[in-house]
C-alpha cells in the first residue's frame, strides 16, 4: 500500500496545487505532498532528496517540469514521460533536460521505461493522464505501454548550483569525491573556499564549502555557505550558476 505521494512540479500556484492534490487524493488514500520548483535543475535535486526521505517505504513520486517553449517545441505533445523503481518507490517523471540527471549520476537506475503517450488527446498530461497511469502501476503491479531506454540517453548534470535554501545556502551537484581539497581549500569558478565536513565547525561570517544534508544515503551534496550569513547574496550565486 502506498504510504505517500509526492509531486515535484513547476505548476505550484494555489489553483494548480489544489487540483493536483485533489486528484491524487481521490486515487490514493494517503498523504499528498507537493514541492514547487522553477526548473528541471531544481527538480533533479529535489527528486534525490525525496527518494532519500521516503527510505524503503512504498511511495509514489511524480515529477513534472514540461515547458512548451524553446527546445521543448521539438516534441509533438511536450516532453516524454518515463518511469522507474528505486527500492520500493515508483517515480514517473518528465525525461527531458536535467530532471533525471542526478538519478543517472548516482547510478540509482540502469534503464528507464518510456511511456508511449505522445498521441494522447490532451495537452494536460501530468494532470489528466499521468495520475491514472500511476494508479494502474500501483494497483496492478505491472508494466504499462512503454519502450525501454538506457540511462545513457539521459542528460549528465553540470557542476552547478541546483537549489538555494531560505538561509541562502547553495546546494551543488557535487559530492566530496568530485572535488580536490588542496591545503584545506576548494577552488571553484566563483572563488576559493575552505572546506569543512561539518557546518558547526565553520567560523562565524566565513564563506566555506561543507557537506550538506541533501543527497541519498552516504552520498551528500556539497553546499556553499556563509556561517550566519547568506551565501547566495554575499557571493552572488543562484540556481544554474556553474561552479
Amino acid at each position: 500500500m502506498i504510504k505517500a505521494v509526492t509531486v515535484i512540479t513547476d505548476c505550484y500556484d494555489a489553483n494548480a496545487t489544489g487540483r493536483q492534490k485533489a486528484r491524487l487524493s481521490s486515487l490514493f488514500t494517503c498523504p499528498v505532498n507537493l514541492v514547487g520548483v522553477k526548473n528541471d535543475l531544481e527538480a533533479s535535486g529535489n527528486l534525490i532528496d525525496v527518494l532519500d526521505a521516503v527510505g524503503e517505504e512504498e511511495t509514489l513520486i511524480l515529477v513534472n517540469v514540461a515547458p512548451r517553449n524553446g527546445r521543448s517545441k521539438r516534441w509533438k505533445n511536450g516532453t516524454p514521460f518515463g518511469y522507474f523503481y528505486f527500492e520500493n518507490t515508483l517515480t514517473i517523471s518528465t525525461v527531458d533536460g536535467y530532471c533525471l540527471s542526478l538519478v543517472k549520476k548516482l547510478g540509482l537506475i540502469s534503464k528507464l521505461k518510456l511511456l508511449n503517450i505522445r498521441e494522447v488527446d490532451t495537452q494536460f498530461r501530468s494532470y489528466q493522464v499521468i495520475p491514472s497511469i500511476a494508479e494502474r502501476l500501483v494497483r496492478n503491479k505491472r508494466s504499462v505501454f512503454c519502450e525501454v531506454q538506457t540511462v545513457n540517453k539521459l542528460a549528465n548534470p553540470t557542476n552547478t548550483i541546483w537549489w538555494v535554501d531560505n538561509f541562502g545556502n547553495c546546494k551543488t551537484t557535487l559530492f566530496k569525491d568530485d572535488i580536490e581539497v588542496v591545503d584545506g581549500k576548494i577552488n571553484t569558478k566563483v572563488g576559493s573556499f575552505e572546506f569543512f565536513p561539518r557546518l558547526k565547525d565553520i567560523p562565524d561570517g566565513k564563506t566555506a564549502v561543507v557537506v550538506g544534508s541533501s543527497g541519498i544515503k552516504e552520498k551528500r551534496f556539497l553546499e556553499i555557505v556563509v556561517q550566519g550569513g547568506n551565501a547566495a547574496k554575499q557571493v552572488g550565486l543562484s540556481v544554474g550558476v556553474e561552479i
